[in-house]
């Protein structure tokens, strides 16, 4: 049905099948090798969060993961789906994505910077790069089909999608991100920002859908190291952007194929990020 920069959706009728594969991105460009066991951090990292969200009555559309438990069509591919796939409910995809920020980092910076603000909400004068925001704040983005999502204010988001339903998201962005940054910091990892998408069933009904705080969706910063002022050391894939930014390359495609001490360093980084927030090692 669709084909993804990371993952490929699959639809069966009344259900989708989601699979995430091991490709990377970065500045919009896949690129030409993945990364090892990234597919199936991101499915585990994912599954992790939709049990642990249970406990805050967020409905999700996650059905299945074990693919001996998926549809008969699907049982001659299993070995494949293995640790990188979800069976989910369909839904209507709501066009915007719901960020939420707990420091001030990346594209956030940047708009600090110019205007003081990120998203249009005002903050603070004399902020440092990276620093801890007084609150956590709601940034949503529009979903761009090609290209960088644009960054919105809250007025733009009521725009496009009726100011109840943008209401309804900011305060459930809000708490899942409170609450998962506060989990992460008793393992030693601080979610920096994030960024959820959410469907709407015929009843109106709001479901949490795609992955969920991942390190492709998530920056996720090491505690013990963390200082105020500077870009920070990540479990996500700045590692890859970092290496591309020192490469003669113009963020166009086709993408320069990774060396392989940073794809084995962008693996380590992930796996690290998902066992300190886990607890676990990934199954193989």
């Amino acid at each position: 049905m669709r084909r993804g920069k990371v993952r490929d959706v699959y639809d069966l009728g009344d259900t989708l099948l989601i699979v995430a594969t091991d490709r990377i991105s970065a500045f919009d460009c896949v690129m030409p090798n993945g990364i090892p066991d990234k597919g199936k951090v991101l499915t585990a990292l994912s599954l992790f969060w939709f049990e642990k969200l249970r406990q805050l009555d967020v409905p999700i559309h996650l059905i299945e993961s074990d693919p001996a438990r998926f549809p008969r069509q699907l049982q001659p591919y299993a070995e494949q789906l293995a640790g990188r796939s979800m069976l989910v409910r369909k839904a209507s995809v709501v066009p915007i994505e719901c960020g939420a920020r707990g420091y001030l980092a990346g594209s956030g910076w940047k708009e600090y910077q110019e205007s003081r603000t990120v998203c249009g909400i005002p903050l603070p004068a004399g902020l440092r790069q990276c620093e801890k925001l007084p609150e956590p704040i709601f940034t949503p983005a529009t979903k761009e089909q090609s290209g960088h999502d644009i960054n919105i204010n809250f007025d733009k988001a009521a725009q496009l999608v009726g100011t109840d339903l943008t209401n309804r998201l900011r305060d459930l962005t809000l708490r899942i991100y409170r609450w998962a940054a506060d989990y992460a910091a008793a393992c030693g990892v601080i979610i920096a920002d994030t960024k959820f998408e959410f469907g709407t069933l015929e009843d109106g009904a709001v479901l949490l859908i795609d992955e969920v705080l991942t390190p492709d969706s998530s920056r996720f910063w090491p505690a013990d190291r963390y200082e105020v002022g500077h870009d920070q050391p990540s479990f996500d894939k700045q590692f890859v952007r970092n290496w591309l930014d020192a490469q003669p390359w113009d963020k166009t495609p086709p993408a320069p194929a990774l060396p392989d001490d940073v794809v084995q360093g962008t693996r380590r980084r992930y796996l690290e990020g998902y066992q300190l927030l886990t607890g676990r090692k990934l199954a193989s």
